[in-house]
């Protein structure tokens, strides 16, 4: 099995990944890539899906000051290059709450949010976390 894949760092100061996907989440990623284009990830805290990772095409969930860009992944594609870069948002007030934690991008089966992009795949994203203490903090 492939290893996870590590979001390089983007909060600044920061020199440690706090986001991963799991071999499963990188090839959905790269089916969805195909059909929607270059992604991304936002993590609210609202209702519903709110503890699911949403995926959109990039740029099209608009982020802000409210946010908080977590990491940056290398998307690899099949042939051992890379499709692009692929952003992890989650919002400020979330991360008040998660930012103690690694976070890990799964896939389950199921159907998630019909806002985000992997819906129509009868799959849906998923968070693992752990509690860690990350340099610093």
């Amino acid at each position: 099995m492939d290893s996870v894949i590590e979001s390089k760092p983007k909060i600044p100061g920061e020199e440690f990944s706090r986001v991963a996907l799991t071999p499963e989440a990188s090839d959905l990623l790269r089916l969805l890539w195909g059909q929607h284009g270059p992604l991304m990830f936002h993590q609210s805290g609202g209702c519903c899906d709110g503890s699911s990772p949403m995926c959109f095409p990039a740029g099209e969930f608009k982020t802000g000051d409210a946010d908080v860009l977590l990491g940056t992944f290398e998307l690899p594609d099949a042939d051992g290059g890379t499709l692009g870069e692929l952003d992890f948002w989650m919002s400020r007030e979330q991360f008040e709450y998660w930012k103690h934690t690694k976070l890990t991008v799964d896939v389950v089966p199921g159907r998630g949010s019909g806002f985000s992009v992997e819906a129509p795949e009868g799959k849906r994203f998923l968070i693992r976390s752990e509690i860690i203490a990350f340099p610093g903090q």
